[in-house]
């Protein structure tokens, strides 16, 4: 019996661990904060990783020190089970609200598990977004008008549900670029509501917008393009009544070619290409050039077929 009671101390104690161990990334990214906002410079030294893929936690923060937010909710989909998210220590450091979305059921039960869900005010919704559905959703959750921050990461119709949003006006807009199309091509995967990009092509890599396309689509909407990390993946737009003594980024100025190599065989496997490589192996696949408005091969697309034949 006393062994028993024992063994139950140290399995509430390593059931802990998760906790503890999210107050130490909580704790050092404040840290890393207050380097960042002594230091000074501009918002490419402000990079830095607490819940965020790369460097987005350190950028966002930078951002909301400058840009005017009274409505501090954020909306954020494709966040998976939320443990590595761009949102995430905005929650938990800054005591912002916020509604998360993704496809995944068992994602959506994990999150709603998490302590953070009842340590936080945060809303999780399971929905396959499309750029039909985006701004029912939004509604149906009560988020509308003007909100601090959006961030779109669905690997696929990101250009298309950007553009469909008009339930909600952000001040800031982080959205996902596929730095394969190059730097000086507006083009997109033409629209399919039902896009995997699993599912859409072995590689994994081919989804998503370059980054002209979204800067040109924030510029129609009345955002300028302020950012783009180090990793070359994620771009941030600040809406420009907001945007205050912020300089403004071309497409050129921020683009950067991505670095990590994703690309699967058919068999699901990680082939560690170089760019060019991979670039090759999905030449075949259409883009809609958003110039001509016609679908053509990622290979027939100036700006990006130019890529095709370095390493």
């Amino acid at each position: 019996m006393l062994f028993t009671r024992r063994i139950a101390r140290v399995m509430r104690r390593f059931a802990t661990i998760p906790q503890r161990l999210q107050r130490i990334q909580e704790a050092l990214g404040r840290i890393e904060q207050r380097q960042v906002m002594q230091q000074g410079g501009g918002v490419q030294r402000a990079e830095f990783r607490v819940f965020s893929q790369w460097g987005e936690d350190g950028i966002i923060q930078f951002l909301i020190e400058r840009v005017p937010i009274e409505n501090r909710v954020f909306v954020e989909f494709g966040v998976e089970n939320y443990t590595e998210s761009n949102t995430r220590f905005l929650l938990s450091n800054n005591s912002w609200s916020g509604l998360v979305i993704d496809a995944s059921s068992a994602n959506i039960d994990y999150i709603k598990r998490d302590p953070i869900y009842w340590a936080c005010d945060l809303k999780a919704v399971q929905a396959f977004v499309t750029r039909d559905n985006i701004n029912a959703i939004l509604r149906a959750n009560d988020i509308c008008g003007d909100v601090g921050l959006l961030s779109v990461d669905i690997d696929g119709n990101d250009y298309w549900v950007w553009q469909a949003i008009d339930s909600i006006s952000p001040r800031i807009v982080i959205c996902e670029y596929n730095s394969h199309f190059g730097p000086t091509a507006e083009v997109t995967i033409p629209y399919d509501p039902a896009f995997v990009r699993e599912r859409a092509h072995f590689s994994r890599i081919y989804y998503g917008a370059s980054i002209s396309a979204l800067c040109s689509l924030g510029k129609s909407k009345g955002y300028s393009l302020v950012a783009g990390n180090s990793a070359g993946n994620n771009l941030f737009f600040v809406r420009d009544d907001q945007r205050g003594a912020l300089p403004v980024l071309s497409a050129a100025d921020a683009y950067r070619r991505a670095q990590f190599r994703e690309f699967h065989d058919e068999s699901g496997h990680l082939t560690f290409d170089a760019f060019a490589a991979r670039l090759r192996k999905i030449g075949h696949l259409p883009l809609l050039d958003l110039g001509s408005n016609q679908v053509r091969q990622v290979n027939q697309i100036a700006g990006i077929s130019d890529g095709m034949g370095g390493t």
